[in-house]
This record gives C-alpha cells, structure tokens and sequence, in this order.
C-alpha cells in the first residue's frame, strides 16, 4: 500500500468518527424535541400531606435596579415559617438596604478574591444553617416569579427528595432585534424543549441557575463554594452523582429579560458558552464512564444532554462538516461519511423546524429564522476566543445601556 492509499484510509477513518461523533448529539436533541411533543403524563411523587418550610435564597451582585421587581414576586407567595434570604455578594450598590426595606432577610458578604455566585450561594446556605429550612429556593435577582412557582417545585422537591428546576425562560424587549428574537429562540430550545422531552422519557434534566429547590440535605451534600462560571450545570452535576438527579418541573416559571446593552448581551452569552463547552470537554468523559461502570440512567442521561452543544455552534459544525466530506468524495474517496454527516445535518433541521413550529413560533418569524445561519457565523469569534483565550471567571453581566 503506498502512501497515497494510507492517506486516503486514515482520511476515511477520521471522517467516519467524526461523522459519528456529530451524529450522537443531533439523535439526542430530536430525540429530545420529539418526546417533548407527546402528551403530558403525571409527575413523579406525591405531594404530602403539609407544605414543606421552605427558604428563598436570592444571590445579589449590585442587583438594585431589579431586585425590587423581584421580591415582590417572591415574598407575597410565603408563608408563615418561610424565609426569604437575600445575600449582598460583594456589592457596592444599595442592594442591601433595598432589600432589607422590601421586607426580606439580608446577610452581606465582601471578598474581592472569591467572587461568583458559587461562593454567594454557599454563604447563603450557611446562613441558613442554624435554622435549616426543609427545601432551599434559589431564585436570581433580575427574575420574576410565577404566583405558584415557589410553592410548586418546593413541594415536588420534597415529595421526592430531589432537586426541581422551574421553567426558566428569558424573554426579549419589545421590538426587539433579530438576533435577540433568534438568541430567544435558542434558550427555548435549551430550557424548554430538551428537558421537557427527557422529562416525558422519565430522565432528569440540567440545573439553569434560577427557579430550583433543593432538599436541605441534598444540598448540603455538595460543594457550592466555586466560582465556576456555570455553576447551575455543575450543581446538577454534583448533585445527580450524588443520587439526587435533578426533576424539570414546566409547570412553574421563573422568567427574566434580555440585557438591553449588547455588552452585556455578548457578556452573558460568552460565559454561558465557554461554560458549556469547558463542561463538555472536562465532564462528559468521566460522566459517561461512571454512568455505564454503575449502571446509572440518570448519569448517562446528563452526559449525553450535555454533549449538545450550543445550537448556533451544532449548526455551524454540522454544515462544515458536511461540505468537507462532499469535498472529500468528489476525489473519489467513500461516501459513507458523507451519507452520515447528511442524515445529521438532515436530522437537525428536522429538530429545530419540530422545535419552531411548537415553541417558536410566538417569538420568531420564519423570516427570521431563516436568518439564524448568518447569527451562526457572528458567533465564530466567540468560538475562536473558546479555543485561544476562553472566559473562566465569572463576570456579571451588565444588564442596561446606561
């Protein structure tokens, strides 16, 4: 076999895995969309008998202008023994004395080395600590609150003893542009659709930083003092490892707005990203090998959901993909990695046409969306930035224009 022939195998070879490779998470996201369209079924669990106690822990970096907004969410929907516990993380604004003034609970902290909402949280749960609450609410302070939300998955958590995450959606300004009316779209895909379809199939779903309840001592079983930049996912992470997968529960929402400055925006959606990424490549493969060393649904469940890469990002890969194997076989090279890179890429625009058509129809016009292959490639320089200097700090991101 001379050399030309060797590297015609090992191009053959290279292709077909990454063919497969692109094919896993494009099964689990139309797996994923399809189950989500079936109908409802019951909830796991029994409600009991008598409300659970229940502390609303609201993290708080120079939150002022909103937190307001979101108290008044929260606090009416508590009872008699139920708390709200606002943590000040390192502010210097006067989010603290607006929420001491709304009525709830504040406890301040100030380390200008550990910042990020990891360590907020663990603080918060040790404030907690001497009178502890028999399900902890975690609700961020720019979101809003459905009226029976808080009572929902705290009440679910409880009857199961796991973990529960709201509906969490983020909606976009009137009039808003076409790349936040597509950037809408995607996070229903994500928070909506996906852990919707793995909660028909009975397998839990990633944690998304606002609308969760936790049982006391699950929580107190894992870690939260990090300053990962998503720390939701990795809450989720920990917690599922330790036997408490997280529950997606639709019928309660917590919702919350789009940055109005496009600095924030690309803040926000820069973390958001370079996390999920930097989880894929450091979680997945000792997720996977636990899950099938132990048998465990839920663990290989959470792996594969968390190979799903960013949307903009499956579709730019997918498309590249498949052009290079047309390339490849045009030189007379196998058509198999072509036949299979084709089924996936098919197989996407089959999951996010399903997806439009049930979840985005309200947000995005088909004009629109037809759009969404240019906002793929306005993301390549945050994908290049992943692999030359990606985000590993957490960094609020700015909220107004101003």
């Amino acid at each position: 076999m001379n050399a030309a022939a060797i590297l015609a195998v090992v191009v053959e070879g290279v292709l077909l895995v990454g063919a497969a490779a692109l094919l896993v998470p494009v099964l689990v996201l139309l797996v994923q969309i399809v189950s989500s369209l079936r109908s409802a079924g019951s909830l796991p669990g029994t409600v009991p008998s008598s409300p659970p106690r229940i502390a609303v822990l609201i993290p708080a970096h120079n939150e002022s202008s909103g937190l307001l907004a979101t108290l008044q969410s929260v606090l009416p929907r508590l009872r008699a023994g139920d708390r709200c516990v606002v943590v000040a993380d390192n502010c210097d604004d006067d989010t603290a004395l607006v929420a001491a003034t709304a009525g709830a609970e504040v406890v301040e902290r100030f380390d200008d080395r550990l910042r990020g909402k990891g360590y907020a949280l663990d603080f918060g749960v040790r404030a907690l600590a001497a009178d502890p609450p028999d399900v902890v609410v975690v609700v961020d302070a720019d979101c809003l609150v459905a009226a029976d939300a808080i009572a929902r998955v705290a009440a679910l958590s409880h009857a199961t003893d796991r973990p529960v995450q709201a509906l969490y959606l983020i909606t976009a300004p009137p009039s808003p542009k076409r790349t936040t009316q597509i950037a809408e779209f995607a996070f229903r895909v994500k928070n909506w659709a996906r852990p919707l379809g793995y909660h028909r199939l009975g397998l839990p779903c990633q944690l998304m930083g606002t609308g969760m309840a936790f049982p006391w001592p699950a929580l107190r079983s894992i870690d939260l003092a990090t300053g990962h930049i998503v720390e939701d996912l990795k809450m989720g992470l920990d917690l599922a490892a330790n036997g408490h997968p997280p529950l997606f529960c639709p019928e309660a929402s917590v919702t919350s707005a789009f940055p109005s400055s496009d600095a924030g925006t690309r803040s926000q959606r820069t973390r958001w990203e370079h996390g999920h990424l930097s989880m894929i490549a450091g979680e997945v493969p000792g997720l996977l090998w636990r899950g099938l060393r132990e048998r465990d649904a839920s663990l290989l469940a959470m792996a594969f959901d968390l190979l799903v890469p960013p949307l903009a990002l499956l579709v730019m890969v997918a498309t590249v993909f498949t052009v290079v194997c047309a390339i490849v076989a045009a030189f007379g090279l196998s058509a198999w990695p072509l036949v299979l890179a084709l089924l996936a890429l098919c197989g996407l625009f089959v999951a996010i046409a399903l997806a439009w058509v049930r979840y985005g129809r309200q947000v995005l016009p088909l004009s629109t969306l037809a759009l969404a292959p240019l906002y793929a490639l306005r993301k390549i320089p945050l994908y290049l930035k992943f692999a030359i200097n990606r985000q590993a700090e957490w960094v609020r991101s700015k909220r107004d224009a101003g």
